[in-house]
């Protein structure tokens, strides 16, 4: 047992997840906190956000509630400048921030040449620069010490192609580029104990995603049928099963791995359909 408590406790570490007021954000800030780390839950919704820290503190942990846009600079120093007055240091940033508008979705019937490509804009910035922006602000940290690890949030819309998300998979597809180049750069320029990785979440049902699987009776939808159809595993995810994999990234039993996207995904990306 302590051998395995060496290899993945998160004791002592801290730990900002953006996008933490969202199913799955929440979920993985929760994890953390249960494996020893002192989360600081960042989302635009403060209430949220505080119902997240009291649920860490009700289970033992520290947590510490920061409101913030991740796609606002002065946001996210104004909240960088809070967790450091309480805590004194950054080991761990997971990017959980992000999701999907209708206006980077191809509707039923309709033409991709009839889409507007500017509606994907507001959804590429949401994945991609929200993951960019707080690696910068919360990263240039962990550069300072010369070690910690980002875990970013892709999807299996990065991986296979999807209909109708194009722009959601055309964002979550730079994410992981940029986790990889990410792992590159850190490493070669700030030292090897600096890491960043990837999950690859399959089919979780969350706020955003429930009324495109699920009827208001809980029954599937015919995309909700379509999608565990193809699952072999033959359900969705549950946000609890996340977590294995991401303490896993962030403590020292991960050391050496740097640069990798790992599916969580039930094998929806190991099935050809057939």
């Amino acid at each position: 047992m302590a051998f395995l408590q060496e290899l993945f406790s998160l004791e002592g570490k801290v730990a900002v997840v953006t996008g933490g007021t969202g199913v799955l954000g929440g979920a993985m800030a929760l994890g953390l906190a249960r494996a020893g780390a002192k989360v600081a839950v960042i989302g635009r919704r403060r209430a949220q956000a505080q119902a997240i820290v009291a649920a860490i503190a009700a289970a033992g942990g520290a947590g510490l509630a920061l409101s913030a846009d991740v796609l606002v600079r002065d946001q996210l120093e104004q909240a960088r400048t809070c967790l450091l007055d309480a805590w004194d240091g950054i080991d761990i940033l997971v990017n959980a921030a992000g999701g999907n508008l209708p206006s980077a979705t191809l509707p039923p019937g309709e033409s991709f040449f009839n889409l507007p490509v500017e509606g994907m804009d507001p959804v590429i910035a949401l994945n991609l620069q929200g993951t960019l922006l707080p690696s910068q602000i919360f990263g240039v940290e962990l550069a300072h010490r010369g070690s910690g690890c980002i875990v970013n949030i892709s999807s299996m819309a990065a991986q296979r192609a999807m209909t109708r998300v194009v722009g959601y998979g055309v964002a979550k597809a730079a994410v992981e580029n940029v986790t990889r180049w990410l792992a590159v750069e850190l490493a070669r320029s700030y030292g090897a104990g600096l890491r960043v990785n990837a999950i690859a979440p399959g089919f979780f049902v969350g706020e955003q995603n429930r009324a495109l699987l699920l009827n208001p009776d809980g029954s599937l939808t015919l995309r909700g049928k379509t999608i565990i159809e193809r699952t072999p595993a033959g359900r969705f995810g549950v946000p609890d099963e996340l977590l294995s994999t991401l303490i896993w990234l962030c403590s020292p039993g991960a050391r050496f791995v740097n640069g990798v996207v790992v599916a969580v995904d039930g094998g929806f990306s190991a099935f050809s359909g057939v």
